[in-house]
């Protein structure tokens, strides 16, 4: 197999792997807010999620590896919307 095809298969299985694991977390999110209470998930969920993801933006962004900046960045702006969530419904 040449370099190329061993690429292109390298980057179909880190989008579809990133797109997995971020249809999981949106998914989470949706059950949270449906259920209108944040029951059980820790705040400090989110905050590590945020922290993570951000730094493996940052180091992806580095290693110029577009599925991994892109995947993290998503998973910021999850976690954005979870902690938003999380703090509503904390609050109410």
């Amino acid at each position: 197999m040449s370099n190329e095809g061993t690429y292109v298969n390298a980057e179909l299985i880190g989008w579809a792997s990133a797109t997995i694991l971020f249809a999981t977390i949106v998914r989470q999110v949706q059950i949270q807010w449906r259920a209108g209470k944040s029951a059980g998930v820790s705040q400090w969920l989110f905050i590590g999620q945020l922290a993570a993801s951000m730094g493996f933006a940052w180091y992806s962004y580095l290693l110029a590896n577009p599925v991994f900046v892109v995947t993290n960045l998503l998973l910021v702006m999850a976690a954005m919307i979870g902690q938003i969530v999380s703090w509503r419904q904390h609050r109410e």
